[in-house]
């Protein structure tokens, strides 16, 4: 599988980017918006999955900037 960038909330407030939806965070901000505008340009750069999630955990969006097979149709 390859490795993927998540936006999750802090617990204790803000937004944190994680890999592979780890315990430690890479980075951690105030507001949601900066934490995926950061998440997307690393994802981008790394060529991973992007998977934002939403307060409740669950997930709301999902971005590949990778890793896609280049004979999929559509």
């Amino acid at each position: 599988m390859p490795k993927q960038h998540h936006v999750v909330p802090n617990p204790k407030g803000g937004w944190d980017i994680k890999i592979d939806n780890g315990k430690k965070s890479i980075q951690h901000f105030d507001n949601k918006e900066d934490a995926v505008h950061r998440a997307r340009e690393i994802s981008k750069h790394e060529k991973t999955e992007l998977i934002i999630h939403g307060k409740d955990g669950k997930i709301q969006q999902s971005d590949s900037h990778g890793h896609d097979p280049s004979n999929v149709k559509g």
